[in-house]
């Protein structure tokens, strides 16, 4: 579902987190990265979207690269998600998600 308080939880505290929206341009901080996610997440038009093909690889001490498909309508997307150690658990820092042309099939 939309849960804006599991979205804020999901990011890191730091100011250098870093969200790249499809067609948007960079957000840069976290007020701002939040601001997006409120308002992508609050709007009522706003689709479901599912996630499939996960896959994940531990980059170095605390810190984690993910990517996943995400399918939203007829639209496929491809995601990269980097997470960071902070206050001992995996935090969100970097989102970027765009169109993907030839994705693989959704499972199911």
């Amino acid at each position: 579902g939309k849960d804006y308080a599991a979205m804020n939880h999901l990011w890191a505290e730091t100011d250098d987190v870093v969200c790249i929206h499809p067609g948007w341009a960079a957000l840069v901080g976290r007020k701002t990265v939040m601001e997006s996610w409120r308002s992508i997440l609050e709007n009522p038009r706003q689709g479901a979207v599912s996630f499939y093909g996960a896959q994940y690889k531990v980059l170095g001490p605390g810190l984690l690269v993910a990517i996943c498909y995400e399918q939203a309508g007829n639209a496929v997307m491809i995601a990269t998600n980097v997470f960071a150690l902070e206050d001992n658990r995996l935090r969100l820092v970097l989102h970027q998600a765009g169109y993907c042309a030839n994705p693989p099939s959704m499972p199911g």
